[in-house]
C-alpha cells in the first residue's frame, strides 16, 4: 500500500524545517573591540569597492553582528568614514616614522629623503588608504580632529628636518616653503598616477614604479642639494 501523499501544508512546514537547518546559525556578539572591526571591515569594503561601497550595514554584516550593533559607536555612515581615515592616517604615520627611525640622525636631507620614499613606498603599496586620507571629497578634513592634527604634524616636522638641513649647509635652495610644497607636489603627483593608472602609457612597468619612484625623488633631492 502507497503511503498517503503529504498535504501541501505538511509540505512547507517541511520545506522550512529544512531550510532552517540549512542556515547558518546567528553569529553571537563576541568581539572584544568591535569599533575596530568593524573599521576594519569597512576598510576591506573601500578596498573592494571604493568609498560607495562602504554602508554600516554592510560591515555589520561582516563584523557577524546585528544591522543596530555598530550605531553605538559609529551614528552615521559618515562617522565610520571618518574613523576609517582615522585608522589610515595612523597607518600611514606609522609607516613616516619608522622611516626616519632608520635615517641618520646628523644628516637631515637624507631624512627629507627618507620621509619622502616612505611615502611613495606606502601610498604605492596601499593605494585605498591613500585615496581615503588624500582625497577631500570623501568626507570634511577640516571637522576630523585627529587628521588635521596629524598632518600639521607631519607638515611641522617636514618643515623642521628641511630648515635642519638649509641649517647643515646641505641646501642650495633658502626658500624652504617652496621646496617644501614642491616636495609635496612630487610625491601626491606620482602617487596620484599611481592611482589613475597612467604610469602604463609613460612605459612605466608596475613592478618597476617603485624604482622609478626612487630616481625621480633623487632626482628632486639633487636638485636642492648644494654641491660641494
Amino acid at each position: 500500500m502507497r503511503p498517503a501523499a503529504k498535504s501541501p501544508a505538511r509540505k512547507s512546514a517541511a520545506k522550512r524545517r529544512r531550510l532552517v537547518a540549512r542556515a547558518p546559525a546567528e553569529k553571537p556578539y563576541h568581539h572584544g573591540d568591535l569599533r575596530r572591526v568593524l573599521i576594519e571591515a569597512a576598510l576591506q569594503l573601500v578596498y573592494e569597492g571604493g568609498m560607495d561601497a562602504v554602508s554600516v550595514r554592510e560591515a555589520a554584516r561582516r563584523a557577524g553582528v546585528s544591522p543596530g550593533a555598530p550605531f553605538r559607536h559609529f551614528p552615521s555612515r559618515d562617522a565610520l568614514i571618518e574613523a576609517v581615515a582615522e585608522e589610515a592616517q595612523r597607518r600611514f604615520r606609522a609607516e613616516i616614522e619608522a622611516a626616519l627611525a632608520g635615517a641618520a640622525a646628523g644628516d637631515p636631507l637624507g631624512r627629507f629623503r627618507a620621509l619622502g620614499l616612505a611615502y611613495l613606498r606606502w601610498a604605492m603599496r596601499n593605494p585605498t588608504h591613500f585615496e581615503i586620507i588624500s582625497s577631500r571629497r570623501l568626507f570634511d578634513h577640516d571637522d576630523a580632529a585627529a587628521i588635521s592634527r596629524d598632518n600639521a604634524e607631519l607638515i611641522a616636522l617636514t618643515e623642521q628636518t628641511l630648515a635642519e638641513a638649509f641649517a647643515a649647509g646641505q641646501l642650495r635652495v633658502a626658500d624652504l616653503k617652496q621646496v617644501q610644497i614642491a616636495g609635496r607636489a612630487l610625491v601626491y603627483g606620482f602617487a596620484r598616477m599611481n592611482i589613475d593608472g597612467h604610469f602604463p602609457r609613460w612605459g612605466v612597468a608596475a613592478p618597476e614604479a617603485e624604482r622609478t619612484a626612487e630616481a625621480i625623488l633623487d632626482l628632486f633631492i639633487e636638485g636642492i642639494a648644494r654641491r660641494g
